[in-house]
């Protein structure tokens, strides 16, 4: 595993910067990917302090060409990526009372379409070693359109979507798929919500629950599992239980 590469996108801050340093811990070379790039610097210097093996590249998730030089040049650097996980993503309210298309399109452009680009610029490569790992960071807010949060619940769930087709296609290719849906977890994302939420993980032991997943190479896995299960179970009921539940956790983001 020590010359296994690990190619993060959004690895400048938040789930992204954590699992990058959880990962190095168990041997992974890290390839950091975001358009931070004082953040990458200081993640590549925290590394190389540790004599821990990173190489970065500042690009841009949902502009294809830059992002595949990106992936080339760490490619090249560190060696064929092993390990893909599509971590980069952006939250926005976006209200019925306030809708502005243009805000939609860029939260599903980047937590959508900035993974399939993600994949495309490293499947190639896995395709023909007939091995290789995608992950993607999705969210509980997957499992039901959330008032205030419509495009960032729909570009979720279009996600788990995509993956769930991809997995059927590339298991017989030799590679596997991975869909991580974490509940609120503390991050510079999710700073508005501090505070307002009862069930927000710390990043730590968040990160520390993705990575297991992520080793065991679960095609699926949701937590916490008490926040999961109850957004499952909500589903079965009425459409009005369901909205009448739903606004009284939005009253409570206010």
């Amino acid at each position: 595993m020590s010359e296994s590469v690990a190619l993060i996108t959004g690895a400048a801050s938040g789930i992204g910067r954590g699992l990058a340093v959880a990962l190095a811990r168990r041997g992974w070379a890290i390839a950091a990917l975001d358009c931070n790039a004082d953040g990458l610097h200081v993640l590549a210097a925290e590394l190389a302090a540790r004599q821990q093996r990173c190489a970065w590249a500042v690009a841009d998730v949902t502009r294809p060409g830059e992002l595949a030089d990106g992936v080339r040049q760490l490619e090249t650097a560190l060696g064929p990526i092993e390990l893909l996980i599509a971590c980069a993503g952006i939250g926005a309210e976006t209200s019925a009372l306030d809708l502005r298309p243009e805000v939609v399109a860029r939260v599903i452009d980047v937590n959508l379409t900035g993974v399939a680009n993600s994949i495309a610029a490293v499947l190639p490569g896995m395709r023909q070693r007939r091995r290789g790992h995608l992950v993607a960071i999705s969210s509980v807010a997957s499992f039901r359109g959330l008032p205030r949060l419509l495009a960032y619940s729909a570009s979720k769930a279009g996600l788990n979507a995509f993956m769930e087709g991809l997995g059927t296609e590339l298991k017989l290719l030799g590679i596997r798929t991975t869909t991580i849906c974490p509940g609120w977890v503390r991050t510079p994302m999710t700073a508005p919500l501090h505070g307002k939420l009862r069930d927000m993980l710390e990043l730590e032991p968040a990160v520390e629950q993705m990575v297991r997943a992520i080793e065991a190479k679960r095609a699926f896995y949701a937590f916490p599992r008490a926040t999961a299960w109850r957004l499952r179970l909500l589903r079965w009921l009425p459409h009005a239980w369901q909205d009448a539940l739903i606004a009284r956790m939005a009253r409570g983001l206010n």
